[in-house]
């Protein structure tokens, strides 16, 4: 199955409205990483730990710690944590097991676009509402779970949202499978049909979504090859 980063490439490619900006970030282990669209939201391209240059990261350093740079690691925990939100903030610490190179002093490089998206947050056993006036839904992202202490949080006990790292494996196939090509989607957030990531936390259901325009819409549903100017063929599963 495609990512969810190229299957946002690939509609960002036929219709390039949908691109705002892209971005490179570089953060130094044990530093904090932020990520944030002023419009839009945050897509993650590509999230990598490890070291592949000399000059990065290196002030202060022993050359023993930077002299290997065939080190990389891919990082997929950022794209679960950043996709479809507006700013992202964690510490990039510990991100990436096992350590690529140990004794080589690393850095992440988050490479990210931000893209035009409609967002949607409800509560646990609440409704959403997704809605487009012009086009037709194309879910971005979906997160049943929990990932900072302040969205859904009055009146909660602490203990309920101290877990930030809480993501459900079937959010995006169960929201995707009942919204996409709609023009209005009543979405439940409750564990019916999705997977409950981490129990005892109190958890909301976040969505991002396009309004695609119908024609491009019944492309991508009519057929599962897209074909590029280039001549590549994704699949799309």
């Amino acid at each position: 199955m495609f990512s969810l980063s190229v299957l946002l490439l690939t509609l960002v490619l036929l219709n390039s409205r949908l691109l705002i900006s892209a971005e490179t970030v570089v953060t130094c282990d044990g530093f904090v990483q932020s990520l944030s669209c002023d419009t839009g939201v945050i897509s993650v391209q590509s999230a990598t730990y490890g070291r592949t240059s000399s000059q990065i990261c290196s002030a202060g350093r022993p050359r023993s710690q930077i002299s290997n740079t065939w080190c990389s690691k891919n990082v997929p925990v950022i794209f679960k944590r950043c996709n479809g939100l507006r700013t992202c903030e964690f510490k990039a610490q510990g991100l990436a097991r096992p350590d690529p190179c140990f004794g080589t002093y690393k850095y992440y490089t988050t490479n990210y676009i931000c893209i035009t998206a409609e967002t949607s947050v409800t509560c646990d056993r609440g409704y959403g509402y997704l809605k487009c006036e012009h086009g037709k839904i194309q879910i971005n992202t979906a997160n049943y779970g929990r990932t900072d202490k302040t969205t859904c949080s009055q009146g909660r006990p602490s203990q309920q949202l101290q877990n930030t790292n809480c993501f459900s494996p079937n959010a995006l196939d169960f929201v995707s499978k009942s919204c996409n090509g709609l023009d209005t989607c009543k979405v439940y957030a409750k564990r019916t049909g999705l997977t409950d990531p981490c129990f005892g936390t109190y958890k909301y259901l976040a969505i991002s979504y396009s309004c695609l325009h119908h024609k491009i819409c019944e492309y991508l549903f009519a057929t599962q090859f897209i074909l590029l100017s280039s001549g590549s063929v994704f699949r799309i599963l």
